[in-house]
C-alpha cells in the first residue's frame, strides 16, 4: 500500500496538470526518472507554476503592444485616417478573435502540456501537421525575438547614438557609436540579457515581465493624461531638410499638437496616403494594414507558456480573451485621441510624436525599451518551449534529442541555448524590415493551422471533442482560416507561398520519416465520417456490369506460406475491396476471452510489411467451413462486399516460410518446447505460428494446416461459395511464388525470359462442349485482362489457347475468338491447340461407361447406379455439368501434358477454368483428385469459376 500511494498521486497530478514535466521525455528510459514521484509533485514544485494573470495576461498584453502602440499609432491614423484606421483594427481583431476562439476550444478539451500551439495542433491533426507547424512556429518565435531585439537597438541608437555622418553629437547624451557592427554588438548584449533571464526559468521571467508590464502600463497612463494635460505647441519634425539641389517636393519642418479641436478631427477622418518618410515608398491600405497587424500577432504568447501554467485549460481562454479585449480598447482609444489632437502632417512625418507630446519625454522612450525587451524575452522563451516539446515527441529522431534536457526545476535550458543561438544568427541580418514580413506570415500560418485543427475536430464529430468553451462554431474556424490566408498574401504573396511550400515539405518529410504516434490522427476521424456517408450513398441496386471490379476475400491459414499469393491477389483486385480472412477453431463459450483480438496487430503488421491495400477479418468458428461462411456473409459493408473467394489448393506440397526472422535460428523456429515464449520475443510481424512439417500435415492450401480440414469439407466450401453467388478462385503452387523475381527484367535476372500469362478459357472437364463465351470463360478473360492492366504486369503478354479438333474450322474458330477479344478490348495472342488425342481418351472412357450401362440394363437391374443418379442431378442443378464420373485419369494426365507442352517459354501464371463441384457430395473427393491431376506441375495456377456477368461490349 505504501508503494502504490505515491504512484496514484503522481498519476492524478498528471491529469490535472500540476507539474510541467509530468511525463518522462519521449525516448528516456524509466530508470532515468526519479525513484520517488512524490518529490516531483511536492511543495517545492508549486512556486514554479504561473497563474492566469502572470502566465497568460501579461505575456499576451506585452507581445501585442510591443512597439506598435508607441511608434506606429500615428503612422496608421496619419496615412489611413480615422475611419479606415478603425476599420483596420476591426478587421484585424476579427481575424485574431476567430483564432482565439479556436485556441480556447482546443485548450479546454483536455489536459494541455508544454508546447502551446504546437501541442494543440499536433494532438489534434497528428504528427505531420503538428511537427511542420511546430517547426514554423519555433522559427517564427526565433525571428520574432530577433525582430524585437533589433527594434530595441534602433530605438537605443536613435536616442543615444552618434549619427554616422556627424562629426559631433547633436546632444550631450548621444554618446554611443553607430554602425552595423556596433548595432550588432548592442543586439548581442541585449540577446544575452534575455538569455540570462530565460535560463533562470519561467518564474523569474514572469517576475521580470511583471515589472515591465507595470512600466508599460504607467507609460500608457501618462500618454492618455498627456492628451489632456499638455498644452498645444509646435513640434520640429525629424529629418526636416529640403533637397540640396533645390528640386523635388518641399516638406514642412514643423507641425502642431493642437489639442482637442473639431477642425483637427475633421482633417483626420479621411485617408491621405503619402510617401513613408523612413522608407521612401508610397503607402496603401494594404501596406499600412500589414504594419498595423504586427501589433496583433502576440495572441499565442500565453499559450506558449502552457507547460508552466497551474491550470492551462482554465488560464489560456480567460487570459487570452482578457488581453485581446484590453488591447482592442486601448488601440481604439488611442487612435481617437490622436485623430482629435494632432495635425495630419505631424502624424505622417513624425512616428515618435508621442514622446514629444508626453508630460515627460523619457517616459515614452522607457516604454519602448520595456515593451521591446519583454517581447524579445517572450518570443525567446516561447521558442524554447516549442523546441522542447518537439524534442520530447521524437518527430525528428536524434537530431533534437539534446533539447530534451531540463534543469532540476524543469527549465529546458538546452532548448533555451539553441533558441538563443538561432536568434543570434538572425541578428546578423541587421535590418528589422528584412524579417518583419516573414515573421508576421509565419504567425498567421500558425493561426490558420489552429483554426484548421479546431475545424477538423468539429467536422469529425468525434464524441470525445467536447470542450468546456463552447463559444465557437465551424463558421468561426473557417472565417479565421480565410482571414489569415488573405492577410498572408496581402502582406507578401511571395513569402506566403514560400512558407506554405516549406510547411508542405516538412509535412511530407515527417510523414515518411517519423515513427507512428499514439496521439490519434484527425485524418482517421474525418475519413471515417466521409466513408460512412459515401457507403450509405453506394446503392447496390444501382450496380452496373460496366463498373464491376473484383472484391476479394482471400482465406489465409498461416501467412508464413502465403506471402506470394497475398501479394499476387493484391495485383488483381483492381482498386477493389481486398480482405484477408482467417478462421481460428474454437468455442467462445469455453474461452475466457476472444483470442482473435491479440492477433490483429500481427495481421496489420503483415499488411504494412507486404505493402498491400487490404483489410483483415478474423473469425472464430467450430469448423473451417462454418468460419468461411461467416466471413462470406459478414465481410464488407453496404456496397463493398466480397464477390470473389480465393482459396489455396488442397495438396501435399510442402510450404516454405517466407516470414523467417533473420535474427532467429531455424531450431528456434521449429522447436515446439516453448513456442509461446519465443513468439513473445519476436516482433509483431513474426508472431504467426511456425509451419508444420510434412510428416504430420496435410496441407490443403492457404487457410489451414494439419487435419483440421479434410477434402470433403474443402470442396464443400467451394460449393457453398457458388451457392452464395460468389466467384471462386483456387490458387496452386503459389507457396514459392516470388513476385519481385517474376517481374524483374531479364537483364537483372539471367534466368528469366519474356513475361507471359496463359489463359485456357474452356472447361477441360467437358471436351464435348468447348465454349469460350459462357459466363465463366468471360470471367477468366476479365481477370487476366485486369492483371495485365496493373503497372507492374503491363509488360506481360496474354496468351489465349484455343482448343480445336480435326474436322472443325480452325481459322473460323480463331477469327471468331479474335473478334470477341476485339469487342471486349482485350489484347491477347490466340494460339490454336489441337487436342484430338486427349479427346479420344475421353470418348474411349465414354464408350466403356456406355457398355457397362448396357450390361447392367440387360441383366434386368432396375435400380439406377449412383453414377446415373449423379448425372441426372447435375444436369438439373448445375449450369455446367462436371461429368466427374466420365473422366478418366488418363485423359486428365494427357490434358495436363498438353498444357505443359504448349509453353515454349513457361508463363508466370496460368488461368484455368474451374468446373462446378458435383451435386453428389460423395463425389467431392474424386472431384478434388481430378483437379489435382489437371494442374499437376503447372507452376503458379489459378482455377477460376465465375458465376456473375462481369464484362460487356457496351459503351
Amino acid at each position: 500500500m505504501t508503494e502504490r500511494t505515491p504512484l496514484l498521486h503522481y498519476r492524478l497530478s498528471n491529469s490535472v496538470n500540476e507539474s510541467e514535466p509530468r511525463c518522462p521525455p519521449a525516448g528516456q528510459a524509466p530508470e532515468q526518472q526519479p525513484a520517488t514521484p512524490r518529490r516531483r509533485s511536492g511543495p517545492q514544485r508549486q512556486p514554479q507554476k504561473l497563474s492566469t494573470f502572470f502566465g497568460v495576461v501579461i505575456p499576451t498584453l506585452l507581445s501585442m503592444f510591443s512597439v506598435v502602440v508607441f511608434l506606429r499609432i500615428g503612422f496608421v491614423v496619419g496615412q489611413s485616417g480615422l475611419y479606415q484606421a478603425i476599420a483596420m483594427f476591426l478587421v484585424a481583431y476579427f481575424i485574431i478573435s476567430m483564432t482565439v476562439l479556436s485556441v480556447c476550444a482546443i485548450s479546454t478539451n483536455g489536459a494541455l502540456d508544454a508546447g502551446g500551439a504546437y501541442y494543440m495542433i499536433s494532438r489534434a491533426l497528428g504528427p505531420e501537421f503538428g511537427g511542420s507547424i511546430g517547426i514554423m512556429f519555433f522559427l517564427a518565435n526565433v525571428c520574432g525575438s530577433a525582430l524585437f531585439v533589433l527594434g530595441l537597438v534602433e530605438a537605443i541608437v536613435a536616442t543615444f547614438g552618434v549619427p554616422e555622418d556627424a562629426t559631433v553629437a547633436a546632444t550631450h547624451y548621444q554618446v554611443l557609436p553607430s554602425g552595423y557592427w556596433w548595432s550588432l554588438l548592442y543586439a548581442t548584449a541585449i540577446a544575452l540579457l534575455c538569455l540570462l533571464v530565460c535560463l533562470v526559468g519561467a518564474h523569474i521571467y514572469a517576475k521580470t515581465t511583471f515589472i515591465i508590464f507595470l512600466v508599460v502600463m504607467f507609460v500608457l497612463v501618462t500618454i492618455f493624461i498627456s492628451f489632456f494635460a499638455v498644452r498645444p505647441h509646435m513640434i520640429t519634425l525629424p529629418g526636416s531638410h529640403n533637397p540640396s539641389n533645390g528640386t523635388g517636393p518641399v516638406f514642412p519642418t514643423t507641425a502642431n499638437f493642437t489639442g482637442f479641436k473639431l477642425n483637427t478631427l475633421l482633417g483626420n477622418l479621411e485617408a491621405g496616403y503619402t510617401v513613408d518618410y523612413t522608407t521612401g515608398t508610397m503607402m496603401t491600405f494594404a501596406t499600412v494594414f500589414a504594419v498595423m497587424f504586427n501589433g496583433c500577432t502576440g495572441i499565442m504568447a500565453g499559450s506558449n507558456m502552457s507547460g508552466d501554467l497551474k491550470n492551462p485549460s482554465y488560464s489560456i481562454p480567460r487570459g487570452t480573451i482578457t488581453a485581446v479585449i484590453f488591447t482592442f480598447i486601448t488601440y481604439n482609444l488611442l487612435i481617437v485621441l490622436v485623430a482629435c489632437s494632432c495635425d495630419r502632417v505631424l502624424l505622417q512625418r513624425d512616428y515618435s510624436f508621442l514622446r514629444d507630446i508626453n508630460i515627460w519625454n523619457p517616459f515614452v522612450t522607457i516604454g519602448v525599451y520595456s515593451s521591446t525587451l519583454s517581447a524579445a524575452m517572450s518570443n525567446l522563451i516561447g521558442a524554447s518551449r516549442i523546441l522542447y516539446a518537439l524534442a520530447r515527441d521524437d518527430l525528428f529522431g536524434k537530431v533534437l534529442s539534446p533539447a530534451k534536457k531540463t534543469s532540476h526545476s524543469g527549465n529546458p535550458w538546452v532548448s533555451v541555448l539553441i533558441s538563443w543561438f538561432l536568434v543570434q544568427l538572425v541578428l546578423f541580418s541587421g535590418k528589422l524590415n528584412t524579417i518583419a514580413s516573414i515573421v508576421t506570415i509565419f504567425f498567421l500560418l500558425v493561426y490558420a493551422a489552429v483554426d484548421l485543427a479546431c475545424l477538423a475536430l468539429e467536422w469529425a464529430s468525434a464524441p470525445n471533442f467536447r470542450p468546456t468553451f463552447r463559444y465557437f462554431t465551424w463558421h468561426t474556424c473557417a472565417l479565421g482560416i480565410v482571414g489569415c490566408a488573405i492577410m498572408m498574401f496581402l502582406i507578401n504573396a511571395i513569402y506566403a507561398s514560400a512558407s506554405i511550400a516549406f510547411m508542405l515539405l516538412l509535412l511530407l518529410l515527417i510523414h515518411y520519416l517519423s515513427p507512428t504516434s499514439s496521439w490519434g490522427y484527425i485524418s482517421q476521424a474525418l475519413i471515417f465520417h466521409q466513408v460512412r456517408k459515401y457507403l450509405l450513398m453506394l446503392d447496390v441496386r444501382k450496380d452496373h456490369v460496366k463498373f464491376w471490379r473484383p472484391q476479394v476475400l482471400l482465406m489465409v491459414s498461416n501467412p508464413r506460406s502465403s506471402v506470394g499469393l497475398i501479394s499476387f491477389i493484391n495485383d488483381i483486385k483492381k482498386s477493389g475491396l481486398y480482405v484477408l480472412g482467417h478462421v481460428q477453431l474454437g468455442d467462445l463459450n469455453r474461452l475466457p476471452s476472444d483470442p482473435l483480438q491479440s492477433q490483429y496487430d500481427s495481421w496489420l503488421s503483415l499488411v504494412d510489411h507486404l505493402n498491400i491495400k487490404a483489410f483483415v477479418n478474423l473469425t472464430l468458428a467450430d469448423s473451417v467451413r462454418h468460419g468461411v461462411q461467416h466471413l462470406l456473409f459478414i465481410s464488407g459493408l453496404g456496397g463493398m462486399r466480397p464477390n470473389t473467394l480465393v482459396l489455396g489448393f488442397y495438396d501435399e506440397c510442402l510450404p516454405k516460410d517466407k516470414l523467417i526472422d533473420p535474427s532467429l535460428s531455424t531450431s528456434q523456429l521449429t522447436d515446439s518446447s516453448g513456442p509461446s515464449e519465443e513468439l513473445e520475443q519476436q516482433p509483431p510481424l513474426f508472431h504467426f505460428s511456425p509451419l508444420r512439417g510434412s510428416s504430420d500435415r496435410q496441407d490443403y492450401g492457404e487457410f489451414g494446416d494439419g487435419k483440421v480440414l479434410g477434402p470433403q469439407e474443402y470442396v464443400a466450401i467451394i460449393a457453398d461459395a457458388m451457392k452464395m453467388l460468389k466467384n471462386v478462385v483456387l490458387a496452386r503452387y503459389f507457396n514459392s511464388f516470388d513476385r519481385a523475381q517474376v517481374l524483374s527484367p531479364p537483364s537483372t535476372s539471367p534466368g528469366t525470359g519474356p513475361l507471359y500469362v496463359d489463359v485456357w478459357p474452356v472447361n477441360l472437364f467437358r471436351p464435348d462442349s468447348s465454349s469460350y463465351v459462357d459466363t465463366c470463360s468471360l470471367f477468366l478473360l476479365q481477370l487476366a485482362c485486369i492483371l495485365n492492366m496493373v503497372r507492374a504486369w503491363r509488360k506481360a503478354t496474354l496468351r489465349l489457347f484455343l482448343c480445336v479438333e480435326e474436322g472443325r474450322s480452325v481459322r473460323g474458330s480463331e477469327e471468331k475468338l479474335g473478334q470477341l477479344l476485339k469487342e471486349l478490348r482485350i489484347k491477347a495472342h490466340v494460339y490454336p491447340v489441337p487436342w484430338d488425342q486427349q479427346v479420344a481418351l475421353h470418348w474411349q472412357r465414354q464408350g466403356e461407361w456406355s457398355k457397362k450401362k448396357s450390361a447392367e440394363t440387360s441383366k434386368g437391374e432396375k435400380k439406377p447406379r449412383i453414377d446415373e443418379e449423379e448425372e441426372d442431378e447435375e444436369d438439373y442443378v448445375n449450369s455446367f455439368p462436371s461429368n466427374a464420373t466420365r473422366l478418366s485419369d488418363d485423359y486428365l494426365s494427357a490434358v495436363n501434358r498438353l498444357i505443359l507442352e504448349q509453353a515454349s517459354s513457361p508463363p508466370a501464371v496460368r488461368f484455368l477454368y474451374l468446373p462446378r463441384p458435383p451435386a453428389d457430395t460423395r463425389r467431392y473427393t474424386a472431384y478434388l483428385h481430378q483437379l489435382e491431376l489437371l494442374t499437376r506441375d503447372l507452376g503458379p495456377t489459378l482455377l477460376i469459376h465465375g458465376v456473375t456477368p462481369v464484362i460487356t461490349t457496351d459503351l
